[in-house]
């Protein structure tokens, strides 16, 4: 069978090498099931370790006045003083867009002629994706698919690239998806010929019975019964539906009921069904619909006509390859073994002591709110249900650009985010503390917050040979 041809190897860590192939990660599913709806919070970001406000004229837009009364008429009223310190921040705003917007423009045209080069620089594309990739004209989908080796480095390859995976995605879906009532009457082409002359001499238009296999029976108990396996998955569907009826409630893309909406939920069912089956041992598990969202979004938005007419195909490849990194947190018999989750919440907490001891100590030991209490979700769910949508995008740029893999970044970025709210964790107790994680404030200044996580080191090592 198809599925057997196309195996996945498990990830090995450490390593950013994404698994290359569609298949079977041999893995057992288990993940204690989250709320089905997740309520954020707001609440104003206090000064002063958290985060540092841009002071009026700091970069350099203010208008500096004169000596003495020459800068100001002292027999000008309040009014007066007013209007002409008015223009001066409307001025400093307006030179601000006009900065950002060249940013955004030289960042664009910089990945456009990236792009555009027979042999992509994968080093250079990192550099500009980490800092964010601009919306629009499908560069982003772009580069998430060479990002994460969905696409080779020469861009001559793309075509036959794509046009091979695509292919493999559309048949593993005729293998796997299809009802097995089509399997069963499906005959091949060189039968048509012999059946159409039989049933020209079959004047008397009779039926005859079709010969149905053992295994072919609904009834079947055979474990290689397709009918077995079929309703074997009728609950996963069920419980997939429900999922994405809730996937970003609040954007008409995913939830409204419209045939554009509808069209997208069931290309993403279609996507998490063939990687139950085709991954029988991990299955399907609650959540894996929140990660697919931002990489269906993106591939289907491409403003490529072909690529977006082919987002499921091309999604479903680089879903495998984002789960590949981190399928073993998705296992509960794997949940105490090197690489499972409660070994990277663990190596999770030694980043935070090594890069401020004070923090991890108050929530380790003061506090006591272990990671298990928010950072598993974070993990998990690769930040999908901390941010915005927009924001999710955004952290995924900086996430799948890391040279060391998508673990190593999204630690850190996790890191950061306790970094960002310490004053408030350290004046917090255990519930102030459990409900600000586990509701983490969306007006947290995202660039500054990456800034941060980009600044934060990785290797604990040194901490532990200095004991």
């Amino acid at each position: 069978m198809l599925k057997d041809k196309l195996k996945l190897p498990a990830s090995h860590k450490p390593g950013r090498i994404f698994p290359d192939r569609l298949g079977t990660l041999v893995m057992v599913a288990g993940l204690d099931e989250k709320g089905n709806e997740i309520e954020r919070s707001e609440f104003e970001v206090e000064s002063g370790e958290e985060l540092e406000a841009i002071k009026p004229g700091a970069l350099g837009f203010h208008r500096e006045s004169g000596d003495g009364g020459e800068a100001m008429d002292e027999e000008k009223d309040e009014n007066d003083q007013r209007i002409r310190q008015k223009p001066n921040k409307d001025a400093a705003s307006t030179s601000v867009s006009v900065l950002k917007s060249i940013s955004l423009d030289e960042k664009r045209s910089d990945l456009e002629f990236e792009l555009s080069r027979r042999e992509i620089n994968l080093e250079k594309l990192r550099r500009i994706a980490t800092t964010g990739i601009p919306d629009g004209g499908g560069l982003r989908a772009t580069a998430w698919k060479l990002l994460l080796g969905y696409l080779p480095s020469s861009h001559d390859l793309w075509e036959t690239q794509l046009k091979e995976n695509r292919q493999k995605y559309a048949s593993m879906k005729e293998e796997l998806l299809l009802n097995p009532s089509e399997h069963i009457w499906k005959e091949p082409k060189h039968l048509s010929t012999t059946k159409q002359h039989e049933d020209n001499n079959n004047a008397d238009g009779l039926l005859r019975r079709h010969e149905i296999s053992v295994e072919d029976h609904p009834l079947s108990l055979d474990k290689e019964s397709l009918w077995r396996q079929y309703f074997q998955h009728t609950e996963i569907v069920e419980q997939i539906d429900r999922d994405l009826q809730r996937t970003h409630p609040d954007m008409p893309f995913f939830s409204a009921e419209t045939s554009f909406s509808r069209k997208n939920r069931e290309a993403m069912k279609n996507i998490l069904l063939l990687f139950a089956k085709s991954n029988p041992a991990i299955c399907y598990v609650q959540g894996m619909n929140e990660v697919l969202a931002p990489i269906y979004f993106v591939f289907s938005t491409d403003t490529d006509k072909q690529n977006a007419e082919n987002a499921e195909a091309d999604s479903f490849s680089c879903f495998v390859r984002i789960l590949g990194d981190s399928v073993d947190h998705f296992c509960q018999q794997l949940d105490n073994s090197s690489s499972g989750i409660l070994a990277t919440l663990s190596h999770f907490s030694d980043i935070l002591k090594v890069n401020d001891e004070q923090l991890w100590h108050h929530l380790e030991f003061t506090s006591k709110v272990k990671p298990q209490f928010y950072a598993f979700r974070w993990i998990t769910l690769l930040l999908t249900q901390e941010f915005k949508f927009e924001s999710i995008l955004r952290i995924w740029d900086t996430i799948l650009s890391n040279t060391f893999g998508v673990q190593d970044m999204l630690l850190r970025i996790c890191c950061a985010m306790l970094l960002c709210v310490k004053s408030r964790l350290l004046s917090g107790d255990f519930v102030a503390n459990i409900k600000l994680l586990q509701h983490y404030p969306d007006d947290i200044n995202l660039e500054y917050l990456l800034q941060v996580a980009q600044d934060i080191s990785p290797d604990t090592s040194s901490y532990f040979l200095s004991l």
